[in-house]
């Protein structure tokens, strides 16, 4: 016997199948809200990057590469774009990017909180961690599959698969940034009258700024890996510039797209990077100490009565 007989199979296959049946029938119409957000922000996103002169968007990334990550990185991020415009691919690269944005957008507005209070509730983080677990062990492929049934195809179901996909790094980065934070830099601004709220906000997430954007990073390069899988599913984009490629066996356009994926990738990971690398310049020069009389001095430029600071 080289397998285990048929009537020992358990029937799991058939399980997923009804949950997503169920889901189809009864929740579709609650899905298909969570649309109108995405599709908003989305098309305000595309709309702008493709009504915006070429040359100027050359210009914006250089200056914001030189400013973030130095002047070499700012020349090839320029460089950059420079060549995916004389590949011909503008109106993709801009597509994907609109992507990306508005993807990332969603994740850190969503993901942070997410993980602000799982760094402060150990109960919370027990039961996220093992989802988190199974979101960042699932292929990519699979999540192409419940959101054609519950949302569609297109670009938008294609922008909501890709933050379902890419949430988790902030979301663990930023936990473990919370959990990080010296907890005498908590204590002493307990003693100043900080409330937990006031702490949060002046202790905790500064001190914690580093951890998250590099969550951030994170979540953008796997947006951006997820961002040509999702033209399987008809996302526009520079991945369906590859898919196509690769359908007509037309070897030309599709490696144009690869190279194009990987002109913007770079150029976006350098950018975060060095956005990172600012974050933890400052974290160092951030000292708790400093952080604290910062604090104490807004205290007490408020008001100067003791009762005031309760």
């Amino acid at each position: 016997m080289n397998r285990l007989p048929d009537e020992y199979i358990l029937p799991i296959a058939d399980i997923f199948q009804n949950i997503v049946n169920w889901l189809v029938d009864e929740w579709r119409p609650v899905f298909q809200t969570l649309r109108w957000p995405i599709a908003q922000v989305l098309d305000a996103v595309s709309d702008l990057m493709n009504s915006l002169p070429f040359w100027l968007v050359i210009l914006f990334f250089l200056i914001v590469g030189w400013r973030t990550a130095g002047i070499r990185n700012g020349v090839f991020c320029g460089v950059s774009f420079v060549l995916i415009a004389f590949m011909g691919l503008w109106d993709e690269a801009m597509d994907s990017l609109s992507i990306l944005i508005t993807a990332v957008t969603f994740c850190v507005v969503v993901g942070v909180p997410i993980g602000i209070l799982a760094g402060r509730s150990n109960k919370f983080w027990a039961v996220l961690r093992p989802v988190l677990d199974v979101m960042q062990t699932t292929p990519s492929f699979v999540y192409l599959v419940p959101v054609v049934m519950l949302f569609g195809i297109g670009t938008v179901p294609g922008v909501i698969a890709t933050i379902v996909f890419s949430m988790p790094p902030v979301i663990r980065l930023t936990n473990l940034g919370l959990r990080q934070v010296p907890a005498e830099a908590i204590e002493a601004g307990e003693s100043f009258g900080a409330t937990e709220w006031q702490a949060l906000i002046n202790i905790r997430l500064p001190l914690a700024l580093p951890s998250i954007m590099t969550g951030v990073n994170q979540t953008l390069l796997m947006a951006m890996v997820m961002s040509v899988i999702i033209s399987m599913i008809g996302a526009e984009g520079l991945g369906l510039s590859v898919l196509r490629g690769i359908g007509a066996l037309d070897v030309g356009q599709a490696g144009i797209g690869g190279l194009a994926i990987v002109l913007l990738a770079i150029s976006l990971d350098r950018i975060t990077q060095g956005l990172g690398e600012k974050s933890k310049q400052a974290h160092h020069e951030l000292k708790p100490r400093s952080l604290l009389g910062r604090f104490r001095a807004a205290r007490t430029g408020a008001s100067d009565s003791p009762a005031s600071m309760q």
